[in-house]
């Protein structure tokens, strides 16, 4: 070691993830019981320390597939916390990210693995630590993002209803919206494709299924745009 570095501090580094689902109605958080101490048996986000070979992108992708068993998904750094005693048993700086999942994708067995449930945002119980600011910061930024990006469509399965697209905007940003001017807004950023299927499941008439055009929607989520809704 060079020497300079010798009487430095060393503290720990750690990785929460604020993992997003959506289940048709609501927008859920995914939290995991602990099965240590400190704190034992509360809620948590999904966690874990930074290892030496990795960047912190590579942690937290590692900790949200090792939660959840899917790949690939959207993830985006949110913020560092490192109150001097937010961890009580080590000095420990925490690196939050968030990430949003489409619920049906996920593996639940590695789910009853790690002893972990979806909470929707209005039932989340008090968590340890100062997961609950992390918490609340991240979703500060989805709805943020959800504005000037289209990455909550990430939520949704390959075909929805235009309901259930409305249903997820107005689960993200926690209000109602006019159907009308929803579509109208919708529309106006044509990534969609209206397909002939139906999902008979909503009315006797039935409810046309929608699919991103998948050129036009990368595009967008590089090129930024404002969606005022």
């Amino acid at each position: 070691m060079i020497a300079g570095y010798n009487p430095e501090d060393k503290v720990f580094l750690a990785v929460d993830c604020i993992i997003f689902g959506f289940d048709d109605e609501d927008l859920k958080v995914l939290l995991i019981q602990r099965d240590f101490e400190p704190e034992r048996g509360k809620w948590s986000l999904m966690g874990g320390f930074l290892k030496k070979n990795e960047t912190l992108n590579d942690a937290a992708a590692r900790i949200l597939n090792r939660l959840t068993g899917v790949h690939d998904v959207y993830m985006e750094q949110l913020y560092s916390f490192s109150e001097v005693d937010r961890d009580p048993v080590e000095r420990t700086i925490s690196t939050s990210y968030y990430s949003i999942i489409n619920i049906e994708n996920h593996n639940e067995e590695l789910i009853e693995n790690y002893n972990a449930k979806w909470f929707s945002l209005s039932k989340v119980p008090n968590l340890i630590f100062d997961h609950n600011a992390m918490l609340d910061k991240a979703i500060k930024r989805l709805r943020r993002r959800t504005s000037i990006n289209p990455i909550g469509f990430e939520l949704l399965p390959e075909k929805f209803t235009m309901r259930q697209l409305q249903k997820l905007y107005e689960a993200i940003l926690d209000k109602e919206l006019d159907k009308r001017n929803f579509i109208n807004k919708i529309n106006s950023m044509d990534i969609l494709i209206k397909l002939k299927e139906k999902d008979m499941t909503s009315s006797t008439k039935g409810s046309f299924l929608y699919k991103f055009d998948q050129k036009k929607y990368d595009e967008k989520k590089i090129n930024n745009f404002y969606l005022k809704l």
